[in-house]
């Protein structure tokens, strides 16, 4: 420890201070069934009046919540799902252009709102995407299109 050290160490006024880090700005997309105008307005209330949040945005259409503010999204679906009584979750849906086999059994849900597939993050259903390198092998062994490929053929 050098002179330096202990010299900034006998200054510090944060000694004994915790320094509180702030919350990241985040968008909160959460999934509840909305039936009436009642419903709605239960789910507006629910989260508005918490600290940071910044704005609500309503689909009930999408049964989507939309919470933009510098909140926690736990905390957001913890006081959602207590107020209101409703079955609450993370927006388990993602647009149907960003999966790469949107009907493959893991995606392809008949309840996401139309435009929409479940977000795939299953190991197993993003391998269909890609082949392994001794499939890609067998597959272009016997290729049509590879001329040198198979005596056999």
């Amino acid at each position: 420890m050098g002179v330096l050290d202990h010299v900034s160490e006998m200054f510090d006024c944060s000694h004994g201070h915790k320094i509180k880090k702030r919350k990241q700005l985040q968008t909160v997309e959460i999934k509840v069934k909305m039936d009436c105008e009642g419903c709605e307005r239960k789910v507006r209330r629910s989260v508005e009046g918490m600290k940071g949040v910044s704005s609500v945005t309503l689909e009930p259409k999408a049964s989507k919540v939309t919470v933009v503010g510098y909140v926690d999204p736990n905390k957001v679906l913890a006081r959602m799902a207590h107020r209101t009584g409703k079955k609450v979750e993370i927006w388990p849906y993602v647009p149907y252009d960003v999966v790469a086999h949107p009907y493959a059994a893991g995606v392809y849900d008949k309840k996401a709102p139309s435009g929409y597939v479940r977000r795939a993050d299953d190991p197993g259903v993003s391998q269909l995407a890609r082949a392994s390198s001794t499939e890609v092998r067998y597959t272009t062994a016997f290729s049509d299109e590879n001329p040198a490929a198979c005596v056999v053929m």
